[in-house]
């Protein structure tokens, strides 16, 4: 079975709390991602919009772009103003050969509002959620026939964010629209990442492998800190660097067959966790992790020829 590791540039650049954000050019952030082992970097704000601009970047830097978040408004909005606005970001993933758009659902979202505790997160009821499911199943349907899936990525503080809000979702959604699953999110919310692997493997089509730090999650007042509390005070970090057991997760994934991307995505505050050592940290334990349960990772950055 093939692996391939990517990064977030979210380690260096924090695009909701500007003071946890590293002063590096995307270039440097590329460079210090790569010499840490990883192959892929998913978009962030300083990467260019066109890929006559950002194909030269990659090719530098030997790396592929291996993902990007898409803010997604279908818990409110009607198709027809999402395909407008991703369509764009479409036309750019085909041109640098990206395997998907994140889907993150900001509609109703609380996760960008530090002044609203992790208690207020929007709730749907039953006949929300049927109703939202099959608006991103006919979005993801729509992606794919433009040449470039989703990846529906549940997420603290929205409208997806528990294993039952997951469950709910997937029971109501169809295989148009593929699963992200991030470990680090569903543990923050409680969830049981290997039972959601033995539950969705058939729809996962992308993974963050976030990690989080248990003390941190579990001594959170849910009732007046905010997610954003939560990223400043450190609640995420690299696989090796705090208390998930990605052995025992990456197994599972292997289990399965699933092959294709593995994405850190640990933002936390650059000064008291340097990107460019996080990195090194977070490649060493997934190459531990998955030799063990056998994966072979690949290499090659940017495609040669």
């Amino acid at each position: 079975m093939k692996a391939k590791l990517g990064m977030s540039p979210i380690a260096w650049w924090n695009d909701d709390l500007p003071e946890l954000s590293d002063d590096v050019s995307l270039e440097e952030c590329l460079r210090q991602s790569r010499t840490a082992g990883f192959t892929g970097m998913e978009q962030g704000r300083r990467f260019p919009g066109s890929p006559e601009e950002m194909l030269p970047i990659l090719r530098t830097a030997d790396v592929t772009l291996c993902g990007g978040w898409f803010s997604g408004t279908l818990v409110d909005e009607e198709l027809a103003a999402n395909k407008d606005r991703i369509a764009p970001m479409i036309a750019l993933f085909k041109a640098v050969n990206a395997p998907c758009i994140v889907y993150g659902e900001v509609g109703r979202s609380i996760q960008g509002d530090r002044s609203r505790p992790l208690a207020t997160k929007p709730r749907l009821s039953d006949d929300e959620m049927k109703a939202y499911a099959r608006r991103l199943t006919a979005f993801g349907e729509w992606c794919a026939e433009q040449g470039m899936p989703l990846s529906y990525h549940h997420h603290m503080a929205a409208v997806v964010e528990t294993e039952p809000e997951l469950d709910a979702f997937m029971k109501n959604s169809g295989e148009g629209i593929p699963l992200l699953l991030d470990a680090g999110h569903l543990a923050f919310a409680g969830g049981d990442v290997l039972r959601a692997i033995d539950n969705h493997h058939a729809r996962i089509n992308h993974v963050h492998v976030k990690d989080i730090r248990r003390p941190v999650v579990d001594g959170l007042d849910r009732t007046k800190q905010s997610f954003l509390d939560a990223v400043a005070l450190g609640a995420f970090t690299v696989p090796g660097d705090g208390s998930l057991d990605f052995g025992a997760i990456v197994k599972r994934f292997a289990d399965y067959g699933y092959e294709g991307w593995f994405v850190v995505e640990a933002e936390q505050d650059p000064r008291k966790a340097p990107p460019a050592k996080m990195a090194e940290v977070g490649h060493a334990e997934l190459m531990r992790v998955m030799t063990a349960a056998g994966y072979t990772v690949e290499t090659e950055g940017f495609p040669k020829g």
